[in-house]
């Protein structure tokens, strides 16, 4: 199983652990390498992401941690850049490039609140049509890398994270398809891989990854990357359901799934 780990969040940000115990942890597990990702600094919306001063404290940390344990495991300082974010306040050993929002009519609006913010939001801004919400979406994520210049495009389609079931909106619409496959079509050419990204699951919001199989499946024609990652905001759940995953990429035909070179 790989073990090794590029998304991961600490208490400095929405993440309920010490990055001290996210390591430790990690140690224990075997893994051999664990990259951090504090969400960098929005600031229009400081419900989730690091503040100006917990990202200085953030970088000091991450950095005395790859000292301090520099013998057990390799420890990467990241930043979880969101298309909105402000400009990371160091430079990161990799980014993480997402899409938290849509901007409708010069509002800046999260998809990533809860599903009563969501509903609200397609209701408010988009008469009920979750399509054209989608389309928005998708279209900020098909300009992520160039935005953030990120080395991993982050949890493609999180836009379904409360779409469990097809609840809200079909994702096999023709519409969303076509949102979806344009974004994945303009991102390729940047040859970054784009995370298989178990974290929905971990939290209970989805049974299936980001990118759900279908997308994946058109990744992978396209001659796309990816790689793991569990979005971990806690210590239990590094590497989560990795094993599983990395058969299904492997099985798929995916050649090179892990980050580190």
């Amino acid at each position: 199983m790989i073990l090794e780990d590029f998304h991961v969040h600490t208490n400095l940000c929405d993440g309920l652990c010490t990055a001290e115990d996210m390591v430790l942890e990690a140690i224990d597990k075997g893994m051999t390498s664990l990259g951090f990702s504090g969400h960098g600094y929005t600031p229009f919306d400081a419900s989730f992401c690091m503040s100006q001063e917990n990202t200085i404290e953030y970088q000091k940390q991450i950095n005395g941690l790859k000292e301090k344990y520099k013998d057990k495991i390799e420890i990467f300082c990241g930043i979880e850049q969101d298309y909105f974010s402000d400009e990371p306040l160091f430079p990161p050993d990799y980014i993480i490039g997402s899409v938290h929002y849509v901007k409708k009519d010069g509002n800046i609006l999260s998809i990533d609140e809860s599903e009563e913010t969501f509903v609200g939001i397609a209701k408010e801004f988009y008469g009920g049509d979750y399509y054209e919400m989608a389309e928005d979406y998708f279209s900020l994520v098909s300009d992520v890398v160039e935005k953030t210049n990120a080395d991993i495009i982050g949890h493609f389609d999180l836009i379904t994270k409360f779409n469990e079931g097809n609840k809200l909106f079909d994702t096999q619409n023709p519409r969303y398809v076509k949102a979806a496959r344009g974004a994945i079509d303009k991102l390729i050419p940047y040859g970054k891989p784009f995370e298989l990204n178990t974290g929905a699951i971990s939290r209970g919001y989805r049974t299936e990854a980001y990118p759900e199989n279908s997308l994946l499946s058109y990744i992978k024609e396209k001659g796309g990357k990816v790689i793991l990652s569990s979005d971990s905001h806690s210590m239990a759940t590094l590497c989560y359901e990795f094993s599983k995953y990395e058969k299904m990429a492997l099985d798929m035909g995916f050649g090179k799934i892990n980050f580190c070179k």
